[in-house]
């Protein structure tokens, strides 16, 4: 087990404070605090734009026995600046990944803390719910003064954060013999996701997210594809008007944010879940099948079903396809004009 002689704090806004060992890069990082289930897959992790203004703690006692790779990075930049972990491991075990884990993170500027009890920081989350909080490594860290820049740091509700996640420009990744166009708006879209769209047979043109209807549509796809991405969707406005002029248009499909602003767009809403749902191992109902089916998720944000009626009142019929088995959240739906046969 990698261990440090450098002091480690994990600082909760509730003046909850968990000390460790510090590992990686020094520092303090400021965020929102969560927690992934995944028993594998950390650097995907922490390479999600999705995880874009958050610090993650992974439940899974053992972290970096496997050690880093270029092939399982989702982005090109780490987006999770801080990470928590019981046990870090600066091994590289595996012979497909060269770098060793501690070593890369230190590389990437990532601030860790060890040697924390993760399951009674998990039970703080689930309990009170994902929170502000500061991941703090180094020399001469006082955590008062530490909790007091916490306090003052702001929620992730409310600020849009795709903007600093998307793509400046577009760009087209097509393989031979592609038989399908799709456009997928780029709110922080990981590389495993247009992966799986080039090998269902997709040429892909990759869009900023603040892209126009008139922009897509002179692109002349097939279909358009909403990204996952990070944060909450209601300030991501631009996004949502985009949609409202190309639903109708060309068929719209969307996963975790995407899913999300297309909700908005039909004239539905969102709220904040209270801890999330991050993992690999996240069962849910899929109703069209009837069957339980276990799938890999990462959102801190839902679409909250309609009240007594399944339309928004814009002429959208709700068919909800799937539902999580724990937390009873809507994790797909379909949507109808309520014109048609």
């Amino acid at each position: 087990m990698y261990r440090s002689e450098i002091p480690g704090y994990v600082v909760l806004k509730d003046g909850t404070v968990y000390q460790g060992f510090g590992f990686a890069a020094p520092g303090r990082v400021f965020g929102e605090i969560v927690f992934n289930t995944g028993m594998t897959g950390y650097q995907e992790v922490i390479t999600d734009p999705s995880y874009y203004g958050q610090m993650v703690t992974f439940t899974y006692p053992m972290n970096g026995n496997y050690g880093a790779a270029d092939h399982l990075l989702e982005s090109g930049a780490v987006h999770s600046r801080a990470i928590v972990v019981r046990e870090a491991k600066n091994t590289n075990y595996n012979r497909t990944c060269p770098d060793a884990w501690v070593e890369w993170l230190h590389h990437q500027g990532v601030t860790g803390v060890g040697g924390v009890d993760t399951r009674a920081l998990t039970r703080r989350i689930r309990a009170h719910g994902a929170m502000t909080a500061c991941v703090a490594a180094g020399p001469d860290l006082k955590v008062n003064d530490l909790l007091e820049e916490t306090r003052a740091y702001p929620s992730l509700s409310g600020r849009d954060l795709v903007r600093a996640v998307t793509c400046s420009e577009p760009y087209v990744v097509a393989t031979s013999g592609a038989r399908y166009h799709v456009v997928a708006f780029d709110y922080g879209m990981k590389r495993s996701i247009l992966k799986n769209l080039l090998e269902v047979g997709c040429r892909v043109t990759v869009v900023p997210a603040a892209f126009t209807p008139r922009q897509v549509l002179e692109l002349e796809p097939d279909g358009v594809f909403l990204s996952n991405g990070p944060g909450d969707p209601a300030p991501v406005e631009y996004a949502v008007a985009s949609l409202r002029g190309l639903l109708g248009q060309v068929p719209v499909f969307g996963i975790c944010l995407g899913h999300q602003l297309m909700a908005l767009a039909v004239g539905f809403s969102t709220y904040k879940l209270k801890f999330g749902h991050r993992g690999i191992n996240h069962p849910v109902k899929n109703y069209l099948k009837d069957a339980i089916e276990i799938t890999s998720q990462n959102h801190g944000f839902a679409v909250a079903p309609p009240g007594g009626r399944p339309d928004s009142g814009t002429g959208v019929i709700w068919l909800p396809s799937t539902r999580a088995t724990w937390s009873s959240s809507r994790t797909s739906v379909r949507y109808r004009s309520a014109t048609s046969t």
